[in-house]
């Protein structure tokens, strides 16, 4: 009875009792406020640094510690100013206490900057005495005159190191570094001796990891040759072809240097981990464009054992289905890849129903930055509109591409530009029934609006000139619509009308901007507004606008993008939904 009792009084008296200590943990808390009286670029680094602010939400600080940390400031800040190239600061403080609260106050009157006065810069080793020492003068960053900042000194070292490093001077190490300054004359004198050891020149090439490919397939993929100087960049640019070639799961590059110091060869060592030379593999999805989506995908990177590639899919959807095979060429030593490819799509679209086959081969070159193709197609098309009587077409176009991205991050752009533009055409009698020539551009442009906004403009051209559009591949037609050209719109359903379906036409003009708002590093928010349209002519290019709001998330396999978007010129409201960046 008695223990029930206690029981029942301990939990009553539990909660109470946790209040009171939070009360009086609450109460011992010291509050105190940081006054500084500095210059602009001085205050930003002594807030970041000082321990007085560091400190000023520990609840364990107690007043004998606020005042080691007041008394122990002026030298902090003495040091701080000194990373700036202050070196006869001003300081004066005070603390004063109001009531519970304690108020401290700094005055830093930085004094003069000290000055650069003398660069001594000596380069030792192979690379005295040869062009690529004065290379190394002139390229110096910290120069006499200039303001000496701790931070502009240790970046400057490490530039004149990195340049060695990375062509022909691996084992390059800084022998002496000094920094004298005279705090009375307000100057600083450099002193910098840079040994550069031997010129490095590569060897052999040893490849460890291949079990089911041959080394011709490394081999032919590197521009290193033996007895080339050592040059980092060409060890990146090999790895990041081998990682490219599809091949490969994992790759190392790197260079052996011996442990002696005579020798100036380095052997160039591969290490790769193999990815399975056959891949199949079923996936099921839903695009807001064309519908239900069932895919089947069949991969050999060794087909007939030729160092080819073949890569093959079904893709079933409500609206397209398509079958296509594409054999690659072995990647040349310039980096051009040839391919040849047989395809077959048939769609039911906006009331027209198109089976299109193509052969076509195709020449591509170039690095993610600029990439460039030139393809040529022969195309035989089947078109049936509103139960119409069937047309067959042929065509044979030559066609040029280029894709510049010049983006800060190219899987989720945040500032900088995308332009994907193409020109073509096909001759009349040369396997094709109508001569056209056809151009588009389209350019998507990124720029950061605060810490968390991101504005995307986007806009698309298209034109196609020749005497009749019966004959020319509808692919080589324009439309607009659908969750990468105009959202509120259902897809490729803008354009010609013809009866109750709607055709591609001759031009194309579309636009939009969007703002994101980021509001947690991998969630967002967007508003934007589309316009536009496709029709036979420039007159009849009067655009139909969308707009609404939609969801962002950065998945790990690319920006996720859902939108719900009214279309204007319907008075409906669609959801689209789109995974990664176009182009």
């Amino acid at each position: 009875m008695i223990r029930e009792i206690f029981s029942r009084a301990l939990r009553r008296l539990l909660p109470a009792g946790l209040l009171l200590l939070a009360l009086c943990a609450h109460a011992d808390s010291l509050e105190y406020t940081v006054v500084l009286d500095a210059p602009s670029h001085l205050k930003d680094v002594l807030e970041k640094n000082l321990d007085l602010y560091r400190w000023r939400d520990n609840p364990r600080l107690d007043a004998g510690q606020l005042q080691r940390l007041y008394r122990q400031a002026p030298e902090q800040i003495r040091t701080l100013v000194a990373t700036e190239g202050f070196y006869t600061p001003t300081i004066t403080s005070e603390i004063t206490q109001q009531g519970q609260a304690w108020r401290i106050r700094f005055t830093v009157v930085p004094g003069a900057p000290a000055l650069v006065s003398i660069v001594d810069l000596k380069l030792e080793g192979a690379v005295a005495g040869r062009p690529k020492a004065a290379e190394l003068r002139n390229s110096w960053t910290l120069q006499p005159g200039q303001v000496f900042r701790h931070a502009q000194w240790e970046a400057a070292k490490n530039a004149l190191l990195r340049q060695l490093l990375l062509e022909r001077y691996p084992r390059a190490r800084l022998t002496q570094t000094r920094a004298a300054v005279d705090p009375l004359a307000h100057t600083v004198a450099l002193t910098v001796v840079a040994d550069s050891g031997p010129e490095i020149r590569f060897g052999t090439l040893e490849i460890d990891g291949l079990q089911r490919y041959p080394g011709t397939i490394v081999s032919r993929l590197s521009n290193i040759k033996p007895g080339d100087p050592y040059n980092e960049a060409a060890l990146l640019e090999l790895q990041a072809r081998l990682l490219d070639s599809g091949y490969f799961s994992r790759v190392d590059v790197g260079a052996e240097f011996e442990a002696q110091p005579e020798d100036t060869t380095a052997p160039v060592r591969v290490a790769v981990t193999e990815n399975k030379r056959k891949k199949s593999g079923v996936g099921l999805g839903y695009s807001t464009n064309t519908g239900n989506r069932a895919k089947l995908i069949y991969e050999d990177l060794n087909f007939l054992d030729r160092e080819l590639k073949l890569k093959s899919a079904l893709t079933l959807e409500t609206k397209k289905q398509s079958a296509s095979a594409d054999i690659y060429l072995p990647l040349t030593q310039q980096g051009i890849q040839y391919s040849v490819g047989l395809s077959y799509v048939r769609s039911d679209i906006e009331g027209e129903l198109s089976k299109v086959s193509s052969i076509a081969a195709k020449r591509a070159w170039g690095k993610p930055t600029l990439e460039r193709s030139l393809t040529l197609e022969y195309l035989r098309e089947q078109r049936e509109i509103n139960g119409s009587p069937v047309r067959r077409s042929q065509s044979l176009p030559l066609t040029y591409g280029a894709t510049w991205r010049d983006v800060d991050n190219l899987l989720f752009p945040t500032a900088g530009s995308i332009i994907h533009a193409q020109v073509g055409g096909a001759v009349g009698g040369l396997l094709t029934d109508q001569s056209f020539v056809r151009g588009s551009a389209r350019v998507v442009h990124y720029s950061r609006m605060g810490d968390k906004g991101i504005v995307v403009l986007r806009g698309e051209l298209g034109a196609l000139a020749s005497r009749s559009k019966d004959g020319v591949p509808d692919t080589t037609l324009f439309r607009a619509g659908g969750d990468q050209s105009v959202r509120g719109y259902a897809y490729q359903s803008l354009g010609v009308a013809q009866g109750t379906a709607t055709v591609g036409g001759r031009y194309l003009a579309v636009g939009s901007a969007e703002f994101q708002h980021w509001f947690l590093p991998q969630w967002g928010a967007a508003l934007f507004a589309d316009a536009g349209n496709a029709a036979d002519t420039v007159a009849e290019l009067k655009p139909k606008a969308g707009y609404g709001v939609g969801a962002r998330w950065r998945s790990p396999v690319g920006p996720i993008n859902l939108d719900l978007a009214y279309g204007q010129a319907e008075h409906k409201v669609r959801m689209h939904f789109s995974l990664g960046v176009t182009f």
